[in-house]
């Protein structure tokens, strides 16, 4: 009933910027949060920002004050700004969505495909 579509990952160079965007579709009643999260070779995904009810923020301490995540309410939409990029950024990325897709109380979680960040030294 829902996707998510990343896009915006590629190859840069430590300290430059990329803008991930994240797009959902299909039968959504309301969005309750969003949010980003990564996995590197080897790694446990972990958390990278969400975004409760379009509003409240969460960042992983490691990307505090580098990335920022937001979100287009009208488009169903979030986005992560990644700037001051480091090797250690790294990742497949991953879009979150907890979703309502009725007026039934049950909300459902859904992951995107990914999108491959890689940062050079």
């Amino acid at each position: 009933q829902v996707q998510l579509v990343e896009s915006g990952g590629g190859l840069v160079q430590a300290g430059g910027s990329l803008r991930l965007s994240c797009a959902a579709s299909g039968t959504i009643f309301s969005i309750n949060s969003m949010g980003w999260y990564r996995q590197a070779p080897g790694k446990q995904r972990e958390l990278v920002a969400t975004i409760i009810n379009g509003v409240n923020t969460n960042y992983a301490d490691s990307v505090k004050g580098r990335f920022t995540i937001s979100v287009d309410n009208a488009k169903n939409m979030v986005y992560l700004q990644m700037n001051s990029l480091k090797p250690e950024d790294t990742a497949v990325y991953y879009c979150q969505a907890v979703v309502r897709v009725s007026t039934s109380r049950f909300t459902y979680l859904y992951w995107g495909q990914g999108t491959q960040v890689a940062v050079s030294s």
